[in-house]
């Protein structure tokens, strides 16, 4: 049980690694987008099981943005960043300057903003993952939708199948003239997929 531990403290560790650099380079690639620096939190970085990952952001039944592909390559998984209403409003007006005309519809421009977003990030933390582990990842084009949480990871399991039992879940905040603004960031890898990423980061097998 204590080898146990510290292997699982060991592969958080180089998570959190993983996703410190990602989410640097998701900052980065904003400002660079936005034309204006954006600073985002240290991220939290957990491993979850599959059933858990509704309860992280409020619930089956919790109405979410999700902009969610397919990951191809080496490392085949499916990848799902997902915010609540509230944070995405916020994200549009804040970091857009789009002005929010309703609180639970979304035009396309609204669409359209959030989806690069999303796109945006995971690729930020998908090629920090593909550096890391020497692995070739590459992520489909994103969907986006505004659903139930659990209806949009039902979705997920219909359009791309079978899914893994583990998430690497990485909570980031983007932090914008003091306002906060959350996101959550779920990597799915295919069952076989994992056992990999953690070969290639050195970590042994358990």
């Amino acid at each position: 049980m204590n080898l146990f531990h510290k292997l699982h403290d060991f592969k958080l560790d180089v998570l959190k690694e993983v996703g410190n650099i990602g989410a640097g380079n998701a900052a980065t690639a904003l400002s660079r987008l936005l034309d204006r620096p954006i600073d985002m939190s240290v991220p939290r970085v957990s491993l979850i099981q599959f059933d858990e990952i509704a309860e992280r952001v409020g619930g089956s039944e919790q109405v979410v943005v999700a902009v969610f592909l397919r990951v191809e390559g080496e490392a085949p998984g499916n990848l799902f960043f997902i915010i609540e209403q509230k944070s995405a409003k916020a994200m549009l007006n804040t970091l857009l300057s789009i002005q929010v005309e309703s609180e639970d519809e979304y035009t396309e421009m609204e669409y359209s903003a959030l989806s690069e977003i999303g796109n945006i990030l995971a690729g930020s933390y998908l090629s920090s993952l593909a550096d890391f582990t020497k692995l070739t990842m590459m992520p489909t084009v994103p969907s986006i939708a505004v659903d139930m949480a659990g209806a949009i990871l039902s979705f997920g399991l219909l359009q791309y199948g079978q899914m893994g039992d583990s998430a690497l879940l990485i909570d980031t905040a983007f932090l914008e003239g003091g306002e906060a603004m959350e996101g959550h960031f779920f990597l799915i890898p295919d069952p076989e997929s994992f056992e990999k990423i953690f070969q290639s980061l050195g970590v042994p097998n358990e």
